[in-house]
């Protein structure tokens, strides 16, 4: 009887503390919050870049076509580009201090942000299909549509480097 009051000693205590603990944890500021926003933004571009750079390797021949490595890197582009307007709809950081390439008229602009990345999620879907399919040609014909179509957001939306 004696262990199983300890027990539950040690249990309310456990879940008290935790419970206090989380319960003074402050909610981020807003500040915390861009930062936050901006390296997820910065994340999927990481990733994206990550992908290109293989097949952008390929397409200019200095690595040898790999169509496996190339479908599975278009599948994973077709799969991230999506995420890039949501992730620029989900927070307006422009008032804040922090690193990025973004232009602050994205927010002025999201009608037509969006279309660009609409043109890219449509390219990078052409892309991944047509990778599919193995043909090195076409796969280096689409890969270079695709960037094409990164191109044009970049010269509206991204500081110019």
């Amino acid at each position: 009887m004696m262990k199983h009051v300890i027990g539950m000693a040690v249990l309310f205590a456990s879940a008290t503390g935790v419970f206090t603990a989380t319960a003074q944890q402050q909610a981020p500021t807003p500040e915390q919050l861009a930062v936050s926003s901006t390296e997820t933004r910065q994340a999927v571009f990481k990733l994206l870049s990550f992908n290109l750079s293989t097949i952008s390797a390929m397409a200019r021949g200095t690595l040898e076509f790999d169509a496996a490595i190339a479908e599975r890197n278009a599948n994973r582009i077709a799969e991230l580009a999506p995420m890039i307007p949501e992730l620029f709809a989900a927070r307006d950081t422009r008032e804040f201090s922090v690193e990025t390439e973004a232009l602050p008229i994205i927010w002025d602009r999201m009608d037509e942000f969006n279309e660009k990345a609409t043109n890219l999620v449509t390219a990078a879907n052409t892309f991944a299909e047509i990778a599919r399919a193995g043909n090195k040609d076409a796969t280096i014909a689409a890969v270079r549509a695709f960037g094409g179509a990164c191109g044009n957001c970049h010269d509206t939306f991204r500081v110019d480097n």
